[in-house]
């Protein structure tokens, strides 16, 4: 065992010198504030303002799609406002003021649809809180609770402006005539100039004179669609919806409202209606009485160990690339010679198997401090929210797990690259076998989102008893109660397959390494493992 350490050793340091573990390490860290920051600072720097124009030659939609889009626009401000408070709020000693409890919010699903029936049933409450100021005079109201050092408020620019028609062109024309005319201005050949700025149209939008006459109602069956009787959105955009969203949205209310009072309903009536509702609970059985709410918590409960299938994909195929790389260089450079005239071959697998070990733990700690790093970085509650998280991690079986399940998928899968590698002479001539490694691989990325939403279902079982997919499978069953069959039954098959990995591929390995030329065929194998 001494001289495997030795070797270990040797492989660990080998490895963590090469430029490539480096730029590895430090690229994740890179790439995961990357997933979190740049998102939202692109969402909020980079989307530019759109313009768009609006002809409505029925003189009867204008105000009420300006009035849906202001409400949009408020809505963002008020949201943007919300976060700045919670980032910058005093926090009162030991109390955690602001301090998100995941126990208590409700799922993120429930959660963004509570929003969306606030932000949809009180358009009152965002035209007053424009009336009144907007922005300015909530901030001011919000001054004393906030900590000195708070940044100004940075008010999200508007996603869209509406910018008057070309001179030339006449908003009483047909509107099939006035859709050509505009198309140069919508593909960019030509600019638009309010106010002296040169800005390049988004979109159009064209509401017909008899739009009312072409209302589609339930009883007239199935309509035939005329584009020129309908209201007409133009736009080269056709990834970003949003504006033809809210425009559809903000017509249809109105002609829905204007249905209700010629029908002798009150709209006011019917809107107080529609926002009446049940009261709906979701309830997780395995919970203790008193405590049966779904909450946050239990919602990342669910849905963590698939963030763990894939740091134990990324960490198994990228220390077995280096068990490979390492073995087939060494073979090819004679240095595997050297090696082998000081210690045996099951020495020198065990050490190279320890070593590489070493540098994917390395790795994985590296990754796990730049995300705990990140993670204290944020202000304020976003702290404790991170903090609260990390107690639903500790309080889960989702860490001792997921040792268990690295250590031995990677000495599985170890094994078998370890045993390739001493079959082949270059690089080239393993990328065929790897190519096959690789599809094995693929399986559990195509099924990670899938488990968690029937753990316990039949192509999680069946997949749970393939050793190769064992480690990944359970670790994404890891917190959905998993029967104790399965659970007990699946950790001896793992210990079973990575016994028989090993002792097979050692076979191979202390013929293979020494062997040069073609790499042996299927029946020649057979015949080393039955030696």
């Amino acid at each position: 065992m001494k001289y495997a350490l030795l070797v270990a050793i040797r492989e660990y340091a080998e490895n963590i010198k090469t430029k490539g573990f480096w730029i590895g390490l430090m690229l994740f860290p890179l790439i995961l504030s990357g997933m979190i920051f740049i998102p939202a600072m692109l969402q909020q720097k980079a989307t530019p303002t759109r313009h768009f124009t609006l002809v409505d030659q029925s003189a009867q939609f204008e105000d009420v799609i300006l009035s849906a889009l202001e409400r949009s626009h408020q809505r963002r401000v008020l949201q943007a406002l919300q976060q700045y408070a919670m980032t910058h709020a005093r926090q009162a000693p030991g109390e955690g003021a602001g301090a998100p409890d995941l126990e208590q919010l409700p799922p993120p699903d429930r959660a963004a649809e509570l929003l969306d029936e606030f932000a949809e049933s009180n358009p009152e409450a965002l035209e007053a809180f424009a009336r009144e100021g907007g922005a300015q005079q909530v901030l001011e109201r919000l001054r004393p609770l906030l900590r000195d050092d708070t940044p100004p408020f940075e008010e999200p620019r508007r996603r869209y402006e509406r910018v008057p028609l070309p001179e030339e062109l006449n908003p009483g024309a047909d509107l099939a005539v006035l859709g050509q005319e505009l198309k140069p201005f919508l593909r960019g050949d030509r600019k638009i100039r309010p106010d002296g700025d040169s800005v390049t149209l988004y979109a159009a939008v064209l509401i017909p004179a008899d739009l009312t006459n072409h209302i589609v109602r339930p009883t007239r069956g199935m309509p035939e669609l005329q584009p020129d009787q309908g209201v007409q959105y133009w736009s080269v955009n056709l990834a970003d919806l949003d504006l033809r969203n809210d425009v559809e949205r903000a017509i249809n209310e109105e002609i829905r409202r204007r249905e209700y009072a010629g029908r002798g309903l009150d709209p006011d009536s019917i809107r107080e209606i529609e926002r009446t509702r049940a009261p709906f609970a979701s309830l997780n059985p395995r919970k203790e009485e008193g405590k049966e709410q779904v909450s946050m918590a239990d919602y990342i409960r669910q849905w963590a160990p698939s963030g763990f299938v894939y740091l134990l994909w990324v960490a198994i195929f990228t220390i077995s690339q280096m068990l490979l790389s390492s073995t087939i260089e060494e073979k090819s450079n004679r240095i595997i010679e050297v090696l082998l005239s000081s210690v045996t071959p099951g020495e020198l697998m065990t050490g190279k198997l320890i070593g590489i070990a070493g540098v994917g733990l390395t790795m994985i700690g590296a990754w796990i401090g730049a995300l705990i790093g990140l993670l204290a970085l944020a202000a304020g509650p976003e702290t404790e929210f991170a903090m609260r998280f990390i107690e639903v991690l500790k309080t889960s079986n989702l860490l001792p797990a997921f040792a268990f399940y690295f250590l031995f998928g990677y000495l599985m899968y170890a094994a078998l690259i370890m045993a390739l590698g001493s079959l082949c002479n270059t690089l080239k001539e393993a990328q065929n076998f790897m190519g096959v490694v690789t599809i094995i691989l693929i399986v559990p990325l195509f099924t990670m989102a899938f488990i968690p939403r029937d753990p316990n279902g039949t192509l999680a079982t069946v997949l749970s008893w393939i050793p190769l997919y064992t480690p990944f499978v359970m670790m994404n069953r890891a917190t959905a109660s998993p029967p104790l069959f399965d659970l007990v039954g699946t950790m001896i098959l793992m210990l079973a397959s990575t016994g028989l990995s090993l002792w097979l591929s050692a076979k191979i390995f202390r013929i293979g390494i020494l062997r040069t030329g073609q790499p042996p065929k299927l029946l020649e194998l057979l015949r080393w493992l039955r030696a």
